[in-house]
């Protein structure tokens, strides 16, 4: 199940990279990676990694070539060549080591970008283009980014969230204006993200609940700054809302907070960025459906928001509106919101799962609900795990 590396009980990160054969290589850091590091003195080791996923498969979503529900990890073919994945309601998309894109899944809106509105129950190739970097998927659409920074969009627009300016649904991608300097994206619901590579962080479509971040609940069919700080680092989304970390570490939320999945001590929507606290030791940061998760860069892994099936690790169903550390660990490195379900990573690539698990998105070969992490195999070469509606696909 792929490769890995004995790593030392020092706080690591990995940053991602590509070679000039297109195999993709990690750079593990003692420390953060934060502004000023030094790339040329880490160490760089290649790594094929293998893809998996389990849970609800009703629309074909875990490319298995069949719609059979797991509950443990099922490999998807049988080739160590996959490098970023992204999945969310009844879809999936991911890019390989020689920059081809894929996706596979539910496709009633054209959300796999294959130009048409057939659901596809295996990994399918979207054109025939390399040069494909990242991938992130929305309900019934998706955004890409290539190597050469422009931003691609495709599927369900009616909400303005595929940012070409209009409404309307595509069935192929379709790229987002001119420029050549978009750097990382996320999506949920009917909302897009994207940061640029000079810091500036964009948003567009959805805005009922003020999810844009932008001061208002007007919709946008086309990127909008956020703001007018040039610091943002990190995005993601969850249902109605979204998290953000800037470059000194501060984690900062928007958007529908009824549940408190904030972060901020109450159950007020915000319309603009707040902070989430004080503190500037924030690493990652991954939305669920209505609750997130954060960890910080001396390894503790954090909970918030609606807490009904116990997706927030605590040992209990209590919702809370403020961080929460979840067990006494220091060694998570990544985590992953799916709906109403958590996943998180050690250092030592072991990988964990919580919440709901009816459909068996947990991957504990049951379909018992847990409150708190349980570990999902004894394999330690997990590298990265996302979640969507009641499916789990990850890389190891």
């Amino acid at each position: 199940m792929g490769c890995s590396v004995q790593q030392d009980q020092r706080k690591i990160e990995h940053e991602q990279g590509r070679t000039k054969d297109g195999v993709v290589s990690f750079r593990y850091v003692s420390g953060i990676n934060k502004p000023g590091f030094n790339p040329l003195a880490a160490q760089t080791t290649t790594f094929l990694y293998n893809l998996f996923s389990w849970g609800r498969n009703d629309q074909g979503q875990l490319g298995l070539g069949n719609t059979t529900n797991y509950s443990s990890p099922v490999q998807v073919g049988s080739l160590a060549n996959w490098a970023t994945v992204s999945t969310s309601r009844n879809c999936v998309g991911a890019t390989k080591t020689d920059g081809t894109l894929w996706s596979w899944g539910q496709n009633n809106f054209g959300q796999l970008g294959l130009g048409d509105t057939t659901n596809r129950s295996s990994p399918v190739q979207i054109g025939t283009l390399t040069g494909w970097s990242k991938v992130a998927y929305g309900w019934f659409f998706g955004l890409a980014i290539k190597t050469d920074g422009t931003l691609w969009s495709w599927g369900l627009g009616a909400q303005g969230q595929l940012g070409l300016s209009n409404t309307t649904n595509y069935s192929s991608p379709k790229q987002i204006g001119v420029l050549t300097n978009w750097s990382s994206i996320a999506a949920n619901q009917a909302q897009s993200f994207a940061i640029k590579t000079d810091g500036t962080m964009w948003s567009w479509g959805r805005n009922d609940a003020g999810q844009l971040g932008l001061g208002n609940t007007t919709y946008y069919s086309s990127p909008k700054q956020i703001g007018a700080l040039t610091i943002w680092l990190k995005i993601s989304s969850g249902n109605n809302n979204a998290y953000a970390i800037k470059t000194d570490g501060t984690l900062w939320s928007w958007g529908y907070n009824a549940q408190g999945e904030l972060g901020v001590g109450n159950t007020i929507s915000r319309s603009s960025p707040v902070q989430v606290g004080a503190l500037t030791n924030w690493l990652s940061i991954a939305g669920g459906g209505y609750h997130a998760l954060a960890v910080k860069t001396d390894g503790t892994l954090w909970g918030w928001g609606y807490n009904g099936t116990g997706e927030l690790g605590l040992g209990n169903t209590t919702n809370y509106s403020s961080p929460k550390q979840i067990g006494a660990l220091t060694t998570w490195s990544t985590s992953g919101g799916g709906n109403n379900f958590s996943l998180a990573i050690t250092t030592p690539g072991n990988l964990y799962a919580w919440g709901y698990n009816v459909l068996g998105a947990l991957g504990l070969n049951n379909l018992t609900n847990y409150s708190s992490p349980k570990q999902i195999g004894a394999l330690t070469t997990w590298l990265t795990v996302t979640g969507g509606q009641y499916n789990t696909i990850a890389l190891g």
